[in-house]
C-alpha cells in the first residue's frame, strides 16, 4: 500500500502523520508524532516570528520530513496556520521549511484551516447527525457547522488561541481571578456572533487543548489515543478540570498526569476557550477528536493519489 504524510505547523506545536489506506479506502496511521516548538511565541505583540522559534520549528520539520520518507511516504504535504499567517516574516519562514523539508509548504487561510479540520471530524463522527467542530489552536480557534452529510453551513476563524490568550490576558502564575474574568468576558464578546447549533447537533473538539483537558480529567498517563479519541466530556468535567488547572502554578501543573509539561503554561487559557465555546453553543458535552487538521490535509491532498 502507498504511504503519504502530512505535517501541520501550528502556533504551539508541529504534528506529523504518516498513513496508508486500508482495503476499504480508509486512512490508517503508520506513525504520528508531535513536538511543541511554540512558533507563535510573541507573535500577537510583535507580529513577527522570532529567530529562536523559527529555528526550533524548522529543526523539527526537517526531522519529521526525514522520518516520513524513511517510513516510505511517497509524498508529503505541509501546512502552516495562525502564527505564520499573522507574522510579517511568514513567507520567509516558508522558504526555510522548503529548504529543510525539500517540499513546498503553504500558509492556510482561517477558512481553509476550518474546512480541513471539519473534514477530519466528519470522517470519524459524521453521517448520523449535524456536526459542529471546534478547533482550538495556539493562535486561532475555528468553528464549523455542517449537516450529517458534510455540507458546511457556517465557518468562522477567530484570533483566539491558547498561546495568544495566555500572552494577552494571563500574566499571573497562577492567573488571578481578575485575569480569568477579563479573559472570559473577552471570549463571550468574541463568540457572540456564533449561531446556535440546530437541535441534535454533535459538538466535536479538535486539537491539543481538548485532548489535554480530556487526558487530565480522566488521568490518562501515559497518553493513549485510543482512550482519548471519541471520549465524551461533559461541561461539568471540563469546568472542574480547568478550575483545578487555573489554581495551580505552572510548576505544579507540569506534574499532573495527562499533561505534557510544555503545555503547562498555556493550557488554562485553552481550557477557558473550550469552556466559553461550549457555553456559547449551549452544549452539555463535547466529543474529543485526537485527529485534526493533519488528517484533513492528508485526505484533501492525497485522496485521489494511487
Amino acid at each position: 500500500m502507498s504511504r503519504y504524510a502530512a505535517i501541520d505547523i501550528g502556533t504551539n506545536s508541529v504534528l506529523l502523520l504518516v498513513a496508508e489506506r486500508d482495503a476499504h479506502g480508509r486512512w490508517q496511521a503508520v506513525s504520528e508524532r508531535a513536538e511543541i516548538t511554540r512558533l507563535g511565541k510573541g507573535v500577537d505583540r510583535a507580529r513577527a516570528l522570532s529567530p529562536e522559534a523559527i529555528e526550533a520549528t524548522l529543526e523539527v520539520v526537517g526531522r519529521f520530513a526525514a522520518e516520513a520518507r524513511a517510513l516510505g511516504a511517497r509524498d508529503l504535504a505541509i501546512s502552516a496556520t495562525s502564527a505564520a499567517r499573522d507574522a510579517s516574516n511568514g513567507a520567509g519562514f516558508l522558504d526555510g521549511v522548503e529548504d529543510r523539508a525539500q517540499v513546498a509548504a503553504q500558509i492556510l487561510s482561517g477558512d481553509e484551516e476550518a474546512r480541513l479540520s471539519f473534514a477530519s471530524a466528519l470522517a470519524d463522527f459524521g453521517g448520523k447527525s449535524p456536526l459542529v467542530a471546534i478547533d482550538i489552536g495556539g493562535g486561532s480557534t475555528e468553528f464549523i457547522f455542517g449537516d450529517a452529510a458534510g455540507a458546511i453551513s457556517f465557518r468562522k476563524s477567530f484570533d483566539v488561541g491558547s498561546v495568544r490568550m495566555t500572552e494577552r490576558f494571563l500574566a499571573g502564575d497562577p492567573p488571578s481571578p481578575d485575569e480569568l474574568a477579563r479573559l472570559a468576558a473577552f471570549l463571550r464578546e468574541t463568540f457572540a456572533p456564533l449561531p446556535r447549533p440546530v437541535a441534535g447537533a454533535r459538538v466535536v473538539g479538535v486539537a491539543g487543548t481538548v485532548t489535554t483537558v480530556c487526558a487530565v480529567a480522566r488521568t490518562i498517563e501515559p497518553y493513549d489515543a485510543t482512550l482519548v479519541h471519541g471520549a465524551e466530556l461533559t461541561r461539568a468535567e471540563i469546568e472542574a478540570t480547568v478550575s483545578r488547572l487555573a489554581h495551580l502554578p505552572s510548576v505544579l501543573r507540569r506534574t499532573l498526569p495527562g499533561l505534557q509539561p510544555k503545555r503547562a503554561d498555556v493550557i488554562v487559557a485553552g481550557g477557558v476557550i473550550l469552556q466559553l465555546a461550549l457555553e456559547r453553543l449551549d452544549a452539555s458535552t463535547v466529543t474529543v477528536s485526537d485527529r485534526g487538521l493533519r488528517w484533513g490535509l492528508l485526505a484533501d491532498r492525497f485522496g485521489n493519489a494511487p
